[in-house]
């Protein structure tokens, strides 16, 4: 038997001899840490309103702005990952807690990032005076609504389609329920909450402008960053700023994927879960880097015999007791449970009401009503639309590892590719051909958010069991009826989530796309989201609760009427199989 050189208790490793590795493992930690270093520096310097650093836009100061975006952006990232694990543990695991839980979840997905930006900036900015803290934190949080709904969302789903026969055998080991979550529920969501991880982090450079660049009525704040460079390249109309932008976009992005999404999706690979070996194994340059050298031995042994440790302790997410006790019926229960949630909505309805009832007519109501049917259809045809195209394409991908290894960094860019920086090209074409601009700008609003679909449907096509493939070719099931029988149900509940979180992001996206500007000119395609920006623009709080109110109904309707069954339904098939 082979001697091991990790032993759980006092932790023992045997050091290979140095190589070349060693010194190129310590040589990009240290980058990253310095990296790292700079950037929370830079984020706690003194800050003033009325001596705001200025922007510029030399190709020179861009290296520094993508740094402090990306610090924003991994700030974000991490912040979103405690939020899914707090937040959808709860609502996957209690039929009461999702009761309350997943219609929260529709509404924040629903709220615009400019919503809360018109009501959280002035919060964090007099949270830390006199300090570059605020606006800072005002633009992690922008950016952080951007990434954590839809991860939430995916490791939601993944509680909610965990086999059945995998969660009958963790219990007859009889683990509790903190080692349940950590040996079984989150290595099984992992594949599928790596490939959502990307398309947030991808997200967050579509509403980067929004973010960095932020304008609440007489409260401007530009922080270093590409979302402020391109702000001030469209104002001043320069396209080879736009260029330098879209180029420093690009590395960054190439960055990120080498340093940290490859590796998480090679590693997330071991997760799968299947009955027969994968065929092909993703593979990452920097993984083995790591795992090849000491490095990996010195940081990595301590910390896994204490993770080791620590999953071996007998806790629980809920305390349970020996000895029986009286709980009342649970239809009583329920009752209680939904008539606390309607008396909660009543008491906000009533208060929403008296902020902005006194400025407020039923006219008002009955525009913004009418804005937001227009929206609504624009959103549905253009999710449709998004659908027919990438369901096959992220199948296609999702089912070849060594080509999707090729194709992430692109993918990656395309969702990372702001529309803000394509509305030069569209404003000059509708009025150089004289266009509709309520036709012709709605295909911004899908830009950012189809790939919500591709990347859930690559995600659940690379999770699809290798077993269940071959099965379906020694039986030999073709065309169509390998969609309807094989594929479809297999990635279904990936692209139910995947349809959700992108309709969630088209709203959102309405509110950049509905209105856009290149320059002195301005076009404007009526909707929801145009007369939201309007009203931000203005300063108009009760008219920007009206329309963020208007929008959340509309997507929680759609939610509850069309994709919560699908939901449903997509877990029922699941569990079945």
């Amino acid at each position: 038997m082979e001697h091991h050189a990790e032993v759980l208790r006092g932790v023992v490793w045997q050091p290979r001899p140095p190589g070349w590795r060693d010194p190129v493992a310590i040589l990009l930690v240290l980058g990253v840490v310095m990296l790292i270093g700079i950037g929370i520096r830079e984020m706690t310097a003194p800050f003033a309103l009325e001596h705001q650093p200025e922007i510029a836009l030399s190709p020179a100061a861009l290296p520094y702005y993508t740094l402090r975006t990306i610090m924003r952006m991994l700030a974000a990232m991490v912040a979103s990952l405690i939020f899914t694990f707090a937040y959808a543990t709860p609502a996957g695991k209690s039929r009461r807690a999702e009761m309350i839980l997943i219609p929260i979840l529709d509404v924040l997905q629903s709220v615009p990032i400019l919503g809360y930006l018109s009501f959280t900036v002035v919060f964090f900015v007099s949270l830390f005076p006199g300090s570059v803290l605020g606006p800072e934190l005002a633009a992690i949080f922008a950016i952080f609504t951007s990434q954590a709904w839809n991860m939430a969302f995916s490791f939601y789903q993944s509680l909610r389609t965990v086999p059945i026969d995998l969660d009958e055998a963790s219990r007859s080991f009889r683990e509790s329920g903190w080692q349940r979550f950590w040996r079984l529920e989150v290595p099984f969501a992992m594949p599928g909450l790596v490939w959502n991880m990307m398309m947030s982090m991808s997200g967050g450079w579509f509403f980067v402008v929004a973010s960095e660049a932020i304008a609440v009525g007489d409260l401007h704040l530009a922080l270093p960053g590409v979302g402020s460079y391109v702000a001030l390249a469209i104002e001043k109309r320069d396209l080879g700023a736009v260029g330098w932008a879209i180029l420093a976009m690009t590395i960054a992005i190439l960055l990120y994927d080498q340093l940290l999404f490859r590796p998480m999706v090679a590693w997330a690979d071991k997760f799968r879960s299947e009955q027969t070996a994968a065929q092909v194994v993703s593979r990452s340059w920097i993984l083995d880097l790591f795992r090849q050298s000491n490095l990996h031995k010195m940081i990595g042994a301590p910390i896994g015999a204490a993770l080791k440790r620590a999953s071996r302790a007998r806790m629980s997410l809920s305390a349970r007791s020996s000895v029986p006790h009286w709980s009342p019926p649970q239809m009583v229960l329920d009752v209680l449970w939904i008539g606390l949630i309607a008396g909660a909505l009543v008491y906000i309805g009533g208060a929403i009401a008296r902020f902005a009832g006194s400025a407020l007519s039923w006219t008002d109501v009955s525009l913004v009503a009418r804005n937001g049917a227009l929206t609504l259809l624009r959103v549905a045809l253009l999710v449709a639309i998004a659908s027919v195209v990438w369901v096959p394409i992220g199948v296609a991908i999702g089912l070849r590892p060594k080509f999707t290894a090729r194709v992430q960094p692109v993918t990656q860019f395309l969702a990372a590719f702001p529309a803000n920086l394509l509305f030069p090209i569209a404003v000059f074409l509708i009025t150089r051909f004289h266009l509709a601009p309520e036709i012709w700008l709605c295909p911004l609003m899908i830009l950012g958010t189809q790939w919500y679909i591709l990347f859930n449907v690559i995600a659940g096509a690379s999770n699809f069991p290798s077993d269940l493939r071959e099965a379906a070719a020694s039986f030999r099931v073709r065309r169509w009826r390998w969609w309807r029988d094989v594929m479809i149900p297999g990635i279904f509940p990936y692209f139910v989530t995947g349809a959700i979180t992108a309709s969630g992001g088209a709203w959102n996206a309405s509110i950049v796309s509905e209105t856009v500007s290149w320059g002195s000119t301005k076009l404007t395609a009526g909707g929801l989201g145009a007369y939201i920006a309007q009203m931000t623009d203005a300063g108009d709080y009760p008219h920007i609760a009206l329309g963020v109110a208007m929008m959340s109904v509309l997507v929680i309707a759609a939610n509850r009427l069309l994709w919560r069954p699908l939901y449903a339904y997509a877990e029922r098939r699941t569990r079945l199989d």
